[in-house]
């Protein structure tokens, strides 16, 4: 059995914000239709994402924000069935149909059943090709395409429910993870590392000098060599000290050059870069387990491409 999990569900597709939005079904399309055309989807193991429970995406959200967002689910479902939009705004760029809850609970559900899987030692490491994505999703709030925060979800599943001492989240999406920062924050089991542009979506960058964070910004128009200095730089030391039991990433793809919606100048040979650096520290430290979450990545060449760099490099194929 290959040691590399993909995790998804059809369940995944049917979430949509409407006609021209970046955040788009396709993007799972260009996925799957890249690791076919490489081969690199034949190393891989699929796995079914199941549906997360609310007691478990509970651990990373507070119970009003989790109620809140079955709720409107439930008004959205009524109100198509009687002839309405179908849409609920949450956000400018945010909106719910009648298909997302299932969506953004088979997402959480994919990071926790790879957590299971990957502990349990059936999987060595597993990618979740799952949206909506999470990392913008706080504790009490849905904004920037995301609704539960999948992997903040899955590293307190694995220290709450599997009682693991020390894990790290690795964020490098083009995007600061306000939203894992803000459940983070101060929980000294969970070291979060990321580097993102700035200034940049969303405003302000980091908001928070808890020492369990190492969130660095860079300016528009870094380039990968300078990125890959900063990670051996600053990430590296704090990841070999804290020793992590397991590494969650947030795998963002939108700092790749050909993203229109960032300015930073990443290509594919970085994101292999990254991850190969990640799994030396897992190797060390975490008996290899690695589970990562697809996060941003808005042109679907250059995500397909990405994403396959990315689990070339998880699978060593």
């Amino acid at each position: 059995m290959s040691k590399t999990g993909f995790f998804t569900h059809r369940d995944c597709r049917k979430h949509e914000m409407g006609p021209g939005h970046p955040e788009c079904p396709e993007r799972l399309d260009a996925i799957e239709d890249r690791l076919l055309a490489s081969g690199v989807g034949d190393a891989l193991t699929r796995k079914e994402a199941p549906l997360a429970s609310l007691d478990e995406v509970e651990l990373a959200h507070s119970r009003m924000h989790v109620s809140a967002l079955r709720g409107l689910s439930v008004t959205l479902i009524e109100e198509s069935e009687a002839g309405g939009p179908g849409y609920a705004m949450i956000d400018p760029d945010t909106s719910m149909n009648v298909h997302s809850w299932n969506a953004i609970l088979r997402g959480a559900g994919a990071a926790l059943a790879a957590t299971d899987a990957v502990i349990a030692g059936e999987l060595e490491n597993a990618f979740c090709a799952v949206r909506p994505p999470g990392h913008h999703a706080c504790r009490d709030q849905a904004m920037g395409f995301c609704f539960i925060n999948n992997v903040a979800t899955a590293a307190k599943y694995a220290v709450e429910r599997h009682g693991l001492k020390r894990v790290a989240i690795v964020d490098f999406d083009v995007h600061h993870g306000n939203g894992t920062e803000d459940i983070v924050a101060g929980d000294q089991r969970i070291l979060m590392v990321s580097f993102y542009q700035h200034p940049f979506y969303p405003h302000g960058g980091s908001r928070s000098d808890a020492d369990n964070l190492v969130n660095v910004p860079v300016p528009a128009y870094t380039k990968g060599m300078a990125v890959r200095e900063l990670i051996e730089t600053l990430w590296m030391p704090r990841l070999e000290a804290h020793k992590p039991e397991m590494i969650f990433i947030s795998a963002g793809f939108d700092a790749h050059r050909e993203d229109d919606l960032a300015q930073l100048g990443l290509v594919e040979a970085d994101y292999a870069w990254i991850t190969e650096r990640m799994m030396d520290v897992a190797r060390r430290h975490s008996k290899g387990r690695i589970v990562s979450c697809l996060e941003g990545g808005y042109n679907l060449s250059a995500l397909g491409r990405s994403v396959e760099a990315h689990l070339r490099a998880l699978a060593d194929v």
